[in-house]
């Protein structure tokens, strides 16, 4: 059975005595064996959201429901991620710089299909939009190697695929609605 009091503190621990993703990811993909018991831990999503399970300077955990057909433009973090499906879907597109460039525009490099019970781990450097492809809710756990809201960080238009700073109450006035 999923206890989130104990994932989070499992995760602290992990950070505390290493600061890459590894030994996080380890503890998030002995919790995503059982997606439902996460599901019986945070609720069922009713809405989407950001919703911060745990938040400190070296380490963010989210839960994050995406609303149906939901995406978001291309983003770094800056910092390592990792990331656990519990219902629905999240694709990812991934991105990298277009040499010699001087708008910091981007191109596609990739994509991964995220599927309950999937967990993925993205680097400090990954570009990633998101994508929940289907007509429903779609949840997530997010644990992140630092203060995912305090993080300066870039953002890209979706349209001129052109670098920007990242605005943080533009995500979360998208997943407000």
């Amino acid at each position: 059975m999923f206890d989130l009091h104990r994932f989070i503190d499992d995760c602290r621990a992990a950070v505390r005595a290493d600061a890459t993703h590894r030994a996080v990811h380890d503890i998030v993909a002995r919790a995503f064996d059982e997606p439902s018991a996460i599901t019986a831990a945070v609720g069922e999503p009713t809405g989407a959201g950001l919703t911060p399970l745990y938040h400190a300077a070296d380490l963010t955990i989210l839960n994050v429901v995406w609303r149906p057909m939901m995406t978001l433009a291309p983003h770094d973090h800056r910092t390592w991620a990792v990331l656990g499906i519990y219902g629905g879907r999240e694709d990812n597109i991934f991105w990298r710089r277009v040499k010699g460039d001087s708008d910091g525009r981007i191109e596609a490099a990739g994509a991964r299909a995220l599927a309950t019970g999937d967990v993925c781990v993205l680097g400090k450097d990954i570009i990633h939009s998101v994508t929940n492809p289907i007509g429903k809710l779609s949840g997530a756990i997010h644990v992140y190697g630092g203060d995912f809201f305090a993080i300066e960080r870039s953002g890209w238009d979706a349209e001129r695929l052109t670098e920007h700073p990242h605005d943080m109450a533009s995500t979360q006035a998208a997943f407000a609605g």
